[in-house]
């Protein structure tokens, strides 16, 4: 019996796609699937989307590999660029887009037998200070990279909003300005918005954006939810009852007794714990729907288990569903309570957790 499962709306997937697409209709879609597509499955994530999007994102060499593996043809920017000479030749023969952002990159690129020709992004810091070159370094490695023999048809243009998930913050003006001024009359294509900025400026429209959790359904805005940008959550994450019990007025459940009943009541034991990826830290109180009502997680989540109080008049069965996340239990309150991201928990799902998928035909 399947318990912990995460099922993956491949439709809602795309009606994502589409509705971020409506918001910059003129602007190429760079869809980023780093992280597993965010714990939803990269492969099939890239096989949906390959005819909504112009090309895809990730964060590391073997991501883009695997993309490559599985079939995908489109172009493939390595975000944080190549890390090493080898690297730099294999994302040249097999037509990934690496993302320069510092020196020792640029001399990788200057090793290159030119056998391949290989398109480029030049990292742009605008006020994030992780990655990327400083304005005033700007124009110089551009036109350094754009004279490579190795160089393809353009050398384009990116950078990161560090601040665009919070409405009206004068950070994103400013980044905005000083990727507009810095660029000026330079020859590439640009990037700049990334979800937040997709959903809210539509003044931030450049030649390609770069959405990633909004795909998902997931709002970047903290205390909001995916719905109320009309986008649709794409995983459930779900499991079973795998125990029903009787239990006493100020009775404890659990590791450490944290929780103590205030009734008689049921108690429900779900198939989902902390080696599933659920974080241990979630507190009592936390909704879990178990057939089409909200219960309360009670008690410390174990590695393997939680529990939920059913209440007294509970008419639940062993094997009936729980779902922890999903549609009709927004996963961005969920992560609230224990002061992190949706991001987070949809990426920190284990293995033992099976992925399957729905709707996937268009």
């Amino acid at each position: 019996m399947i318990t912990a499962e995460a099922v993956i709306d491949l439709a809602a997937l795309k009606h994502n796609i589409k509705v971020l697409s409506m918001h910059q209709p003129h602007s190429k879609m760079i869809a980023v699937v780093k992280g597993n597509a965010y714990g939803h499955g990269g492969s099939h994530v890239a096989h949906a989307l390959s005819s909504f999007v112009d090309s895809f994102a990730v964060a590391r060499f073997d991501e883009a590999c695997q993309l490559r593996e599985y079939g995908i043809t489109q172009p493939i920017v390595l975000l944080e660029g190549c890390f090493d000479q080898t690297e730099t030749q294999e994302a040249a023969r097999l037509g990934f887009q690496p993302v320069v952002q510092n020196d020792q990159q640029i001399h990788w690129l200057e090793q290159l037998d030119g056998q391949y020709r290989i398109n480029l992004w030049l990292k742009v810091d605008t006020g994030m200070h992780r990655l990327g070159f400083h304005l005033e370094q700007v124009r110089s490695r551009h036109q350094h990279l754009c004279k490579l023999p190795v160089m393809d048809q353009y050398v384009g243009f990116v950078s990161h909003l560090s601040c665009a998930d919070e409405s009206g913050n004068i950070q994103t003006d400013r980044q905005l300005q000083r990727f507009n001024h810095v660029t000026e009359g330079l020859v590439g294509p640009r990037s700049l918005a990334n979800s937040a900025a997709l959903l809210t400026r539509p003044d931030i429209c450049f030649d390609k954006a770069r959405p990633g959790i909004a795909l998902y359904g997931v709002t970047p805005f903290a205390g909001h939810c995916g719905e109320e940008n009309g986008l649709k959550a794409v995983m459930t994450l779900r499991s079973k009852l795998i125990a029903i019990r009787t239990h006493q007025c100020g009775e404890p459940v659990g590791y450490s007794g944290l929780w103590h009943a205030s009734r008689e009541t049921m108690i429900g034991v779900v198939a989902m714990g902390y080696g599933d990826g659920y974080p241990r830290t979630m507190p009592t109180g936390t909704p879990i729907q178990v057939n089409g009502r909200i219960v309360p997680l009670v008690g410390r989540v174990s590695m393997d288990m939680l529990t939920v109080d059913l209440g007294p008049d509970a008419s639940d069965h062993i094997g009936d569903e729980v779902i922890l996340w999903g549609p009709t239990n927004p996963v961005e309150p969920i992560a609230e309570r224990v002061g992190t991201i949706g991001y987070e928990l949809l990426i920190q799902l284990t293995n033992r957790v099976k992925r399957s998928y729905i709707n996937g035909c268009s």
